[in-house]
């Protein structure tokens, strides 16, 4: 972990980890103005232009990536291969949600919900009640950004202003969380912004809470285990930044726990009372055609293969 965080930090949309929400926002609107999109977020182009973050506003530009090509085109193929990893996460856990819904699950959570949009634009079925539990500026700016926009959640949307640090369980349930029924969770774009102690306790949490037939999704934190390898690509991103002006842009890896003693999420799972699978997002990203990394960059389907950096997709059940 770097200077920049600490255990008490806190952030809006345009800072710190805040920042990675606007991220991951353009990469969904730039999915979704595509040739042929794996998603619709219809909403991440107007989250994204307000919000005063730099690089990630450049990413709704359609020419970008060319224009990087232009300058570094293994950089330009990095950049293209980031905005399919989180067309192909939104799209795994887009129907995570679905299959959720057609179990029979009306109650959803969605842990450091950020600019996340799917209380607006995923068909809930009546009587849905979605609760989105994040920072309170973060959820302030998405509520009033869209509210301009005279845009409406499909489910009832409850916002939970309360960091993850924190007793975020009374907060869920002030707003009327109710533990005795089944609900569907996601952790997608957290894990690796918490210590590996405070990823054990989220779980615990969520599980004490879990109802028999609840379901919990989540992203696995994927770190670059190659250190020459990250200084690289440090390096190239450093050149780019400077070229298109984008010198205040923000070094994600700053703001990791990088822990070697992190658990892994669906072996911690399976211990605790859920039944858990993992996919990989590599194998997912072929699977969906969305592979584009150089060469190097690709440790193959070998299951001893190095997979630093890579990250898993993890759902699970709660047992009765």
């Amino acid at each position: 972990m770097s200077s920049l965080r600490s255990h008490d930090d806190t952030w809006d949309i345009a800072t710190s980890v805040g920042s990675t929400a606007v991220m991951v926002a353009a990469s969904r609107a730039a999915e979704t103005e595509s040739d042929a999109p794996l998603i619709s977020d219809p909403y991440a182009r107007i989250l994204v232009a307000k919000a005063g973050t730099g690089i990630w506003e450049s990413v709704l530009d359609a020419d970008f990536v060319g224009k990087v090509a232009e300058a570094d085109a293994e950089a330009a193929a990095i950049f293209a291969h980031m905005n399919n990893y989180q067309a192909v996460r939104t799209h795994f856990f887009d129907a995570f949600f679905a299959d959720a819904a057609e179990s029979g699950i009306r109650q959803v959570v969605i842990l450091a919900s950020g600019l996340d949009s799917r209380a607006y634009r995923l068909p809930w079925p009546d009587g849905t009640t979605v609760y989105e539990i994040d920072q309170p500026k973060v959820l302030e700016y998405k509520a009033s950004t869209l509210a301009e926009h005279a845009v409406t959640p499909v489910a009832d949307r409850r916002e939970v202003p309360m960091d993850l640090r924190f007793d975020w369980p009374t907060a869920l349930r002030d707003a009327g969380f109710d533990p005795a029924l089944p609900t569907a969770w996601l952790a997608e774009g957290l894990l690796m912004y918490l210590p590996a102690d405070a990823q054990d306790r989220l779980f615990e949490q969520i599980t004490e809470l879990s109802a028999p037939g609840s379901r919990v999704a989540a992203e696995t934190a994927g770190f670059e285990t190659d250190d020459e390898r990250r200084r690289q690509m440090r390096e190239r991103f450093e050149r780019i930044a400077e070229r298109f002006g984008l010198t205040d842009s923000l070094d994600i890896q700053e703001l990791i726990y990088e822990d070697p003693d992190r658990a892994e999420v669906d072996e911690w799972l399976d211990a605790h009372g859920w039944s858990a699978t993992a996919v990989r997002s590599q194998d997912e990203m072929r699977r969906l055609g969305r592979w584009v990394l150089p060469a190097d960059f690709d440790p193959g389907q070998d299951d001893d293969a190095d997979q630093g950096g890579f990250s898993y997709f993890v759902t699970a059940q709660r047992n009765s």
